[in-house]
């Protein structure tokens, strides 16, 4: 049975194997010998996939224009799943890359029911802060909200003249009861990743979209309308990177919604504490058994925090990863250092967004 991939569901994929073969995405791991000191993200086989990555790749190395697009659903709060991407962002920013930010308010409308001046104080205070303060300059980004920008909302509408709801119910499943705004969102977004290529932004050169592999559907939608406006735009089909999910302490994705499964990036020390001790582990059921027989790390939810988060040297993850599998280390012990790197990273970040809540309400005054 074929797999849909759904970019508003919260279920975490299983089989990204599959996904790479039924969706033609190709292994990132082939390019990362070519790649300038690449993020342990990529190194570490999170950044899984790509769809004509070499394209920017080659720009990046010539050191010619490339784009990076992506954007924020300003739907709740900002946890660590959301850090993937802001990590991707700040390196592909020191690699040249000009980089646009779109506030998704008109998503956030419509699967969300989320309403604009709700959308506004979001992305200042919880989005834009957060990104500053994890290491992206958002003052050098194109920042713009989707309901103030009248050129994608124009070119969205341009775009949409060449698909038809056929192509959108296959892509997406729509049915009988969506509503209209939720059918036609997908040109905005569309739209967005489009819109960087136009002759008054620039003109036309690649640009990579950095996404989750649930986002997949709005980067094959994309690319194929990129295709049949040619001759009108001349646009390059854009690339993407697909990351894995962070699932969340529970095992399920990582979800604003769902307090229990998620670190976010305002935890007390408290909160921290309570959550990664009742986090998802691939312990044994005893200490005596876990010294014994040692642990899983892959089946880990608080190991997933030290590879996706909590230590960036390799090295000191592969000892980490084989202590809990010889046994030398058991859950309870792992679960405090987690504790400990976790509130120590968080204690440093929110300083940080406390100094750059100003500058990013600043920012979004002006481009509102």
């Amino acid at each position: 049975m074929p797999i849909r991939i759904d970019p508003w569901s919260a279920a975490v994929p299983e089989d990204y194997a599959r996904l790479m073969h039924e969706f033609g995405i190709e292994s990132f791991e082939k390019l990362l010998a070519r790649i300038p000191e690449p993020h342990y993200l990529m190194r570490r086989k999170i950044v899984f996939g790509h769809r004509d990555f070499e394209r920017v790749l080659s720009a990046m190395r010539r050191g010619d224009r490339f784009v990076v697009m992506t954007g924020l659903m300003p739907s709740g709060r900002m946890h660590v799943g959301h850090k993937l991407v802001i990590d991707q962002l700040a390196w592909y920013q020191r690699q040249g890359a000009d980089i646009y930010l779109c506030v998704a308010d008109l998503e956030a409308y419509s699967a969300r029911s989320v309403p604009f001046k709700e959308s506004k104080k979001l992305a200042a205070e919880e989005y834009l802060a957060n990104y500053h303060a994890l290491g992206l300059d958002v003052g050098r980004c194109h920042v713009y909200f989707q309901s103030r920008s009248d050129v994608v909302r124009h070119l969205a509408f341009l775009l949409a003249k060449r698909v038809n709801f056929s192509e959108m119910r296959a892509i997406y499943g729509f049915a009988g009861e969506s509503n209209i705004s939720h059918i036609f969102y997908p040109m905005i977004d569309v739209a967005d990743i489009l819109h960087p290529q136009l002759k008054e932004f620039g003109g036309p050169r690649p640009t990579v979209v950095p996404v989750g592999i649930d986002q997949d559907p709005h980067l094959r939608l994309a690319r194929d309308v990129a295709a049949r406006f040619q001759r009108e735009f001349g646009f390059v089909l854009p690339s993407s990177t697909y990351h894995r999910l962070l699932p969340g302490l529970t095992g399920e994705k990582m979800s604003s919604s769902k307090p229990e499964t998620a670190i976010f990036l305002t935890d007390s020390a408290e909160d921290i504490k309570k959550k990664i001790k009742d986090a998802f582990t691939g312990g044994k059921p005893t200490a005596a058994e876990q010294r014994k027989y040692g642990g899983d790390p892959d089946k880990c939810r608080v190991y997933e925090l030290y590879v996706y988060h909590l230590i960036p040297d390799d090295e000191k993850l592969l000892d980490l990863r084989e202590a809990c599998k010889s046994g030398a280390i058991i859950c309870g012990d792992c679960k405090l250092r987690a504790i400990e790197l976790m509130t120590k990273f968080l204690k440093a970040h929110q300083a940080k967004r406390k100094r750059a809540e100003a500058k990013a309400k600043k920012l979004v005054e002006k481009v509102y």
